[in-house]
């Protein structure tokens, strides 16, 4: 008989500890991609690989940027500030005549930990895009987080606005903000270039012209080698097409 009992006991336990202390969900890279609300990396076919650049525009470096990627053909994104914006109008002008795309940045670019309310993520990304429309006089669809900061409250802020959130191949970043040398960015790009990889890079870095010169050596190596290089939206509409075929006419 008591036996019974204490076996009855051990079930009950075992049956209240698998359905009322179930593993928390691991909310890390995984998790979000799965779910498609982050996009780090769009891995294809094709020899394609997006330039990204943030935190500017600068006057003076985003212009020389904009110089080398018009030599070699190129297309990137410019994920922008947008209080740097109502600065320099003209350099993100010349931006969208050219073919580039303009992204949101948020307006101060404020890191968005869990100590940041929704409210103030939401008016930072909104200040931003009316920014970039009202220079541009277009919208995007593309949000990255300064710092790469991301929580689920981000993703809802993002998703209510019509934002994708995009950030980074992890081996694509040539922390090129920490100004570590213009090899270190050349080598960091050129060993580590993939199809469909996002290559995150700044054109704005207070006192330094590392990116501008690392761009000279890594612009004509990866076009030797076949690359082409374009916005996010081409990249992702080049994956969408490789899935699903190309639309019909």
């Amino acid at each position: 008989m008591k036996r019974n009992v204490l076996r009855l006991c051990l079930c009950s336990l075992c049956i209240v500890l698998l359905s009322g202390f179930a593993a928390p969900v691991r909310k890390d890279r995984m998790y979000y991609e799965r779910r498609g609300e982050i996009v780090w990396e769009v891995p294809m076919n094709h020899k394609m690989i997006a330039l990204t650049f943030d935190d500017g525009p600068n006057p003076k470096t985003t212009n020389l940027i904009l110089d080398l990627l018009k030599e070699y053909d190129a297309k990137a994104t410019f994920f922008v500030v947008g209080k740097r914006v109502d600065r320099y109008p003209e350099v993100v002008e010349r931006e969208v005549k050219e073919g580039h795309e303009v992204a949101n940045h948020t307006y101060n670019h404020v890191y968005f930990s869990q100590n940041v309310s929704s409210a103030l993520m939401e008016k930072e990304i909104m200040d931003a895009q009316k920014q970039i429309s009202k220079i541009t006089g277009e919208t995007s669809a593309w949000l990255r987080p300064p710092g790469g900061y991301y929580n689920d409250r981000l993703i809802h802020v993002a998703q209510n606005h019509g934002f994708k959130v995009v950030l980074w191949s992890w081996h694509q970043d040539t922390k090129d903000w920490r100004k570590p040398g213009v090899s270190f960015i050349v080598n960091k790009v050129l060993k580590n270039a993939r199809n469909g990889d996002i290559v995150l890079m700044h054109d704005h870095v207070s006192n330094s012209m590392q990116t501008v010169e690392a761009l000279k050596l890594i612009l004509p190596e990866l076009k030797k080698r076949g690359f082409q290089f374009v916005t996010i939206s081409e990249l992702i509409n080049e994956k969408r097409k490789e899935v699903f075929g190309h639309p019909k006419k």
